[in-house]
């Protein structure tokens, strides 16, 4: 339920009360689970990271206990299984595109984890291309903009776009010759 309120309103429009309302406790309750606002959108956050990896490992066939992605995977494959992922779950999509935009404010209480995530995504996107393009961090940096771009054109038009296969477009281009 917070996932929902967050993703359509954001942090700053999010109220504790309308949240405490659809889980059916009191905001004294809420703050004794989440602390604060704050903590309440960091952990929506993590718990939304363990379980996209958790569903995008099995998807892979990686197993439930993998922290990481394997170097056998190829990035085409891990994007693929990624936006197939994203594109069963508009509210998630929307809540961290929200967030994410949100976050680039000064003290948002979301900006060091999105600028984290940023950070380990494209390392593991980096050593995914590492010595098979002439730079690596550059074609990362490219697909995770590619992929947020077509994810905010899809949420705007989920009925004229076509995630998966505006993706498989855009990464035809993008892997094109590795």
């Amino acid at each position: 339920m917070a996932t929902r309120l967050i993703g359509e309103g954001g942090f700053w429009a999010l109220s504790m009360q309308d949240v405490a309302d659809a889980c059916g406790l009191t905001v004294p309750g809420l703050l004794h689970h989440v602390g604060s606002k704050d903590g309440l959108v960091l952990a929506v956050l993590d718990h939304r990271d363990a379980e996209d990896f958790r569903s995008l490992a099995e998807q892979l066939g990686l197993g439930a206990d993998a922290t990481g992605w394997p170097r056998d995977i190829s990035l085409a494959e891990a994007c693929e299984a990624l936006v197939r992922r994203n594109a069963t779950q508009p509210e998630i999509v929307r809540l961290f595109s929200v967030l994410q935009a949100e976050s680039l404010a000064p003290g948002h209480p979301a900006a060091a984890c999105f600028a984290a995530r940023q950070e380990r995504v494209l390392a593991e996107f980096t050593a995914m291309v590492s010595g098979r393009v002439p730079d690596p961090a550059s074609l990362a940096r490219q697909v995770v903009a590619a992929m947020d771009g077509l994810q905010i054109q899809w949420l705007r038009d989920p009925e004229g776009t076509d995630l998966v296969a505006e993706w498989q477009a855009a990464a035809a281009r993008l892997f094109a010759g590795l």
